[in-house]
Protein backbone atom coordinates (compact mmCIF):
# COMPACT_ATOMS: atom_id res chain seq x y z
CA UNK A 1 0.00 0.00 0.00
CA UNK A 2 0.92 3.21 -0.78
CA UNK A 3 -0.23 6.37 0.75
CA UNK A 4 -0.12 9.54 -1.10
CA UNK A 5 -1.48 13.08 0.73
CA UNK A 6 -4.01 15.54 -0.51
CA UNK A 7 -1.21 18.36 -0.96
CA UNK A 8 0.99 16.06 -3.03
CA UNK A 9 -2.31 15.58 -5.21
CA UNK A 10 -3.44 18.85 -5.69
CA UNK A 11 0.44 20.63 -6.37
CA UNK A 12 1.02 17.73 -9.18
CA UNK A 13 -2.43 18.82 -10.70
CA UNK A 14 -2.36 22.31 -9.99
CA UNK A 15 0.66 22.57 -12.13
CA UNK A 16 -0.47 20.04 -14.68
CA UNK A 17 -3.79 22.08 -15.72
CA UNK A 18 -1.56 25.28 -16.04
CA UNK A 19 0.75 23.51 -18.17
CA UNK A 20 -2.28 21.75 -20.49
CA UNK A 21 -3.83 25.35 -20.88
CA UNK A 22 -0.89 26.74 -22.90
CA UNK A 23 -1.09 24.97 -25.54
CA UNK A 24 -1.83 21.00 -27.42
CA UNK A 25 0.34 18.78 -27.47
CA UNK A 26 3.76 18.70 -29.52
CA UNK A 27 1.77 16.35 -32.40
CA UNK A 28 -0.85 18.60 -32.69
CA UNK A 29 1.43 21.96 -33.29
CA UNK A 30 3.34 19.70 -35.90
CA UNK A 31 0.34 18.35 -37.66
CA UNK A 32 -0.89 22.13 -38.26
CA UNK A 33 2.32 23.06 -39.28
CA UNK A 34 2.77 20.00 -41.76
CA UNK A 35 -1.10 20.74 -43.33
CA UNK A 36 -0.11 24.49 -43.68
CA UNK A 37 1.75 22.81 -47.53
CA UNK A 38 -1.38 20.95 -48.06
CA UNK A 39 -3.67 24.28 -48.57
CA UNK A 40 -3.57 27.17 -50.61
CA UNK A 41 -4.59 31.37 -49.54
CA UNK A 42 -6.70 31.55 -46.62
CA UNK A 43 -6.79 28.14 -45.29
CA UNK A 44 -3.08 28.27 -45.01
CA UNK A 45 -2.65 31.93 -43.37
CA UNK A 46 -4.87 30.44 -41.16
CA UNK A 47 -3.18 27.17 -40.23
CA UNK A 48 0.04 29.31 -39.91
CA UNK A 49 -1.37 31.63 -37.57
CA UNK A 50 -2.72 28.73 -35.42
CA UNK A 51 0.36 26.20 -35.41
CA UNK A 52 2.11 30.16 -34.54
CA UNK A 53 -0.25 30.96 -31.82
CA UNK A 54 0.12 27.78 -30.36
CA UNK A 55 4.15 27.85 -30.54
CA UNK A 56 3.90 31.00 -28.46
CA UNK A 57 1.18 29.48 -25.82
CA UNK A 58 4.32 26.84 -25.10
CA UNK A 59 6.33 29.32 -25.04
CA UNK A 60 4.89 31.80 -23.05
CA UNK A 61 2.59 29.56 -20.95
CA UNK A 62 0.19 31.56 -21.32
CA UNK A 63 -3.05 29.95 -23.06
CA UNK A 64 -3.66 29.53 -26.50
CA UNK A 65 -7.24 29.98 -26.43
CA UNK A 66 -9.36 32.55 -24.37
CA UNK A 67 -11.64 29.25 -23.85
CA UNK A 68 -9.69 27.47 -21.27
CA UNK A 69 -12.70 25.06 -20.87
CA UNK A 70 -14.00 22.93 -18.74
CA UNK A 71 -11.59 20.60 -16.94
CA UNK A 72 -12.09 16.80 -17.78
CA UNK A 73 -9.81 14.35 -15.55
CA UNK A 74 -9.67 11.05 -15.91
CA UNK A 75 -8.19 9.13 -13.03
CA UNK A 76 -6.62 5.94 -12.90
CA UNK A 77 -6.32 4.89 -9.84
CA UNK A 78 -4.09 1.99 -8.61
CA UNK A 79 -5.70 -0.55 -6.16
CA UNK A 80 -2.89 -0.21 -3.54
CA UNK A 81 -3.19 3.75 -3.04
CA UNK A 82 -4.38 4.85 -0.02
CA UNK A 83 -5.91 8.46 0.33
CA UNK A 84 -7.65 9.43 3.69
CA UNK A 85 -8.88 12.67 1.62
CA UNK A 86 -12.29 13.39 -0.41
CA UNK A 87 -10.68 12.89 -4.15
CA UNK A 88 -13.40 15.23 -5.91
CA UNK A 89 -12.61 18.24 -3.00
CA UNK A 90 -8.68 17.87 -3.97
CA UNK A 91 -9.25 17.93 -7.53
CA UNK A 92 -11.94 20.69 -7.93
CA UNK A 93 -9.21 22.59 -4.78
CA UNK A 94 -6.70 22.24 -7.77
CA UNK A 95 -8.29 23.43 -10.52
CA UNK A 96 -10.10 26.51 -8.57
CA UNK A 97 -6.19 27.30 -7.37
CA UNK A 98 -4.93 26.74 -11.24
CA UNK A 99 -7.32 28.74 -12.53
CA UNK A 100 -6.99 31.68 -9.78
CA UNK A 101 -3.88 31.66 -10.50
CA UNK A 102 -2.87 31.47 -13.83
CA UNK A 103 -5.93 34.43 -14.46
CA UNK A 104 -7.53 31.64 -16.57
CA UNK A 105 -11.51 32.28 -17.89
CA UNK A 106 -14.08 30.67 -15.44
CA UNK A 107 -16.52 29.63 -17.79
CA UNK A 108 -18.95 27.03 -15.54
CA UNK A 109 -22.05 28.39 -14.21
CA UNK A 110 -25.15 27.16 -13.07
CA UNK A 111 -27.25 25.96 -15.99
CA UNK A 112 -30.74 26.89 -14.20
CA UNK A 113 -29.59 30.43 -12.59
CA UNK A 114 -26.25 30.87 -15.47
CA UNK A 115 -24.84 32.09 -12.37
CA UNK A 116 -20.83 31.84 -12.42
CA UNK A 117 -19.32 29.97 -10.40
CA UNK A 118 -16.68 32.30 -10.03
CA UNK A 119 -13.57 29.59 -10.13
CA UNK A 120 -14.32 27.42 -12.83
CA UNK A 121 -15.60 24.37 -10.59
CA UNK A 122 -16.47 21.76 -10.18
CA UNK A 123 -14.35 19.82 -12.71
CA UNK A 124 -15.43 16.38 -14.47
CA UNK A 125 -14.23 13.17 -13.06
CA UNK A 126 -13.87 10.01 -14.22
CA UNK A 127 -12.47 7.71 -12.39
CA UNK A 128 -11.17 3.93 -12.97
CA UNK A 129 -9.59 1.42 -11.03
CA UNK A 130 -6.12 0.09 -11.95
CA UNK A 131 -3.79 -2.38 -10.86
CA UNK A 132 -0.46 -0.74 -8.87
CA UNK A 133 0.19 1.88 -6.29
CA UNK A 134 -0.04 5.06 -8.61
CA UNK A 135 -2.56 7.91 -9.44
CA UNK A 136 -2.35 8.27 -13.41
CA UNK A 137 -4.38 11.71 -14.09
CA UNK A 138 -5.01 12.87 -17.71
CA UNK A 139 -5.97 16.34 -17.60
CA UNK A 140 -8.58 17.33 -20.73
CA UNK A 141 -9.45 20.96 -20.37
CA UNK A 142 -11.98 20.90 -23.18
CA UNK A 143 -13.56 24.22 -24.78
CA UNK A 144 -16.84 23.89 -25.89
CA UNK A 145 -17.18 25.49 -29.21
CA UNK A 146 -16.51 22.10 -30.67
CA UNK A 147 -17.83 20.11 -27.55
CA UNK A 148 -21.22 21.77 -28.55
CA UNK A 149 -21.46 20.16 -31.93
CA UNK A 150 -20.92 16.87 -30.93
CA UNK A 151 -23.73 14.35 -31.19
CA UNK A 152 -24.89 10.86 -29.78
CA UNK A 153 -27.42 8.53 -31.48
CA UNK A 154 -28.64 5.33 -30.23
CA UNK A 155 -28.88 3.38 -33.99
CA UNK A 156 -29.84 -0.26 -34.58
CA UNK A 157 -27.59 -3.11 -35.32
CA UNK A 158 -28.86 -3.29 -38.89
CA UNK A 159 -27.26 0.05 -39.25
CA UNK A 160 -23.95 -1.74 -39.19
CA UNK A 161 -20.45 0.43 -39.62
CA UNK A 162 -21.99 1.89 -42.80
CA UNK A 163 -24.66 3.36 -40.49
CA UNK A 164 -22.00 4.82 -37.65
CA UNK A 165 -19.82 6.29 -40.72
CA UNK A 166 -22.79 8.30 -41.96
CA UNK A 167 -23.70 9.32 -38.63
CA UNK A 168 -20.29 10.53 -37.89
CA UNK A 169 -20.06 12.09 -41.90
CA UNK A 170 -23.53 14.02 -41.00
CA UNK A 171 -22.62 15.48 -37.26
CA UNK A 172 -19.16 17.15 -39.37
CA UNK A 173 -21.07 18.35 -42.17
CA UNK A 174 -23.74 20.16 -39.75
CA UNK A 175 -21.30 21.60 -37.60
CA UNK A 176 -17.89 21.25 -38.17
CA UNK A 177 -17.47 24.65 -39.58
CA UNK A 178 -18.34 26.23 -36.23
CA UNK A 179 -15.96 24.09 -34.29
CA UNK A 180 -13.05 25.51 -34.94
CA UNK A 181 -11.32 23.28 -37.44
CA UNK A 182 -8.93 21.35 -38.36
CA UNK A 183 -10.86 19.41 -35.33
CA UNK A 184 -10.33 15.91 -33.97
CA UNK A 185 -13.07 13.44 -34.02
CA UNK A 186 -13.39 11.15 -31.33
CA UNK A 187 -15.36 8.12 -31.96
CA UNK A 188 -16.90 5.82 -29.77
CA UNK A 189 -19.27 2.75 -30.68
CA UNK A 190 -20.88 0.45 -28.10
CA UNK A 191 -21.91 0.25 -24.56
CA UNK A 192 -24.86 2.40 -24.25
CA UNK A 193 -25.63 5.91 -23.78
CA UNK A 194 -23.20 7.50 -21.50
CA UNK A 195 -20.36 5.11 -22.15
CA UNK A 196 -20.19 5.41 -25.44
CA UNK A 197 -19.74 9.68 -25.38
CA UNK A 198 -17.45 8.82 -22.41
CA UNK A 199 -15.12 6.68 -24.90
CA UNK A 200 -15.59 8.92 -27.88
CA UNK A 201 -13.98 11.63 -25.51
CA UNK A 202 -11.32 9.08 -24.36
CA UNK A 203 -9.84 9.18 -27.98
CA UNK A 204 -8.18 12.57 -27.52
CA UNK A 205 -5.99 11.32 -24.80
CA UNK A 206 -4.64 9.05 -27.83
CA UNK A 207 -1.53 10.00 -29.73
CA UNK A 208 -2.68 12.00 -32.72
CA UNK A 209 -3.00 9.64 -35.60
CA UNK A 210 -2.05 6.69 -33.51
CA UNK A 211 -4.79 3.74 -35.54
CA UNK A 212 -6.45 1.88 -33.31
CA UNK A 213 -5.64 -1.60 -32.55
CA UNK A 214 -8.38 -3.01 -34.22
CA UNK A 215 -7.66 -3.06 -38.01
CA UNK A 216 -11.53 -2.64 -38.97
CA UNK A 217 -11.68 0.55 -36.90
CA UNK A 218 -8.39 1.16 -37.86
CA UNK A 219 -9.24 0.69 -41.68
CA UNK A 220 -13.04 3.21 -40.93
CA UNK A 221 -10.52 6.08 -39.11
CA UNK A 222 -8.82 6.17 -41.98
CA UNK A 223 -11.51 6.22 -44.21
CA UNK A 224 -13.24 8.61 -42.20
CA UNK A 225 -10.76 11.22 -42.54
CA UNK A 226 -10.27 10.97 -46.12
CA UNK A 227 -13.64 12.04 -46.35
CA UNK A 228 -13.92 14.59 -43.88
CA UNK A 229 -11.65 16.63 -45.31
CA UNK A 230 -13.27 16.01 -48.61
CA UNK A 231 -16.38 18.04 -47.05
CA UNK A 232 -14.30 21.56 -48.39
CA UNK A 233 -14.99 22.98 -45.03
CA UNK A 234 -11.03 23.77 -44.30
CA UNK A 235 -9.35 25.64 -41.70
CA UNK A 236 -11.39 27.94 -39.73
CA UNK A 237 -14.42 26.99 -41.91
CA UNK A 238 -13.11 29.12 -44.93
CA UNK A 239 -12.78 26.25 -47.33
CA UNK A 240 -9.63 23.59 -48.21
CA UNK A 241 -8.50 20.50 -47.35
CA UNK A 242 -7.78 19.89 -43.89
CA UNK A 243 -11.17 19.71 -42.04
CA UNK A 244 -9.58 17.06 -39.70
CA UNK A 245 -6.47 16.59 -38.17
CA UNK A 246 -7.46 12.98 -37.19
CA UNK A 247 -9.63 10.57 -36.64
CA UNK A 248 -10.24 8.11 -33.62
CA UNK A 249 -12.36 4.84 -32.93
CA UNK A 250 -12.47 2.78 -30.52
CA UNK A 251 -15.75 -0.04 -29.68
CA UNK A 252 -17.01 -1.83 -26.80
CA UNK A 253 -19.91 -4.48 -26.41
CA UNK A 254 -23.62 -3.50 -26.51
CA UNK A 255 -26.85 -4.77 -26.06
CA UNK A 256 -28.30 -7.20 -29.13
CA UNK A 257 -30.95 -4.74 -29.32
CA UNK A 258 -29.01 -1.11 -30.16
CA UNK A 259 -26.11 -0.01 -31.38
CA UNK A 260 -25.14 3.12 -29.55
CA UNK A 261 -22.46 5.93 -31.50
CA UNK A 262 -20.97 9.05 -30.08
CA UNK A 263 -19.32 11.56 -32.19
CA UNK A 264 -17.10 13.67 -29.66
CA UNK A 265 -15.61 16.75 -31.89
CA UNK A 266 -12.20 18.34 -30.58
CA UNK A 267 -10.75 22.06 -31.49
CA UNK A 268 -7.14 22.55 -33.41
CA UNK A 269 -6.63 23.43 -29.71
CA UNK A 270 -6.73 19.78 -28.66
CA UNK A 271 -5.40 20.30 -24.80
CA UNK A 272 -4.42 17.14 -22.86
CA UNK A 273 -1.74 16.41 -20.33
CA UNK A 274 -0.26 13.18 -18.21
CA UNK A 275 0.76 13.53 -14.83
CA UNK A 276 1.67 10.59 -12.51
CA UNK A 277 1.89 10.25 -8.90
Amino acid sequence: MRIIKRIELIEALRKTILTACAAPPEDVIIALEEAVYKEQGVGAEVLRQLAENHRLGQKTGRPCCQDTGMVLVFADIGRDVHMDFDFYEAVNTAIRTAYIEGNLRKSVRDPITGENTGDNTPGIVHIRLTAGDRIVLHILPKGFGAENQSRTAMLVPADGLAGVEAFVLETLRMGVASACPPVLVGIGIGGDLESCAMLAKRQFLRPLRMPSHNPVLADMEKRLLAEINTLGIGPGGLGGVTTALAVHAAAAPTHIGALPVAVNLQCHAARHMEVII
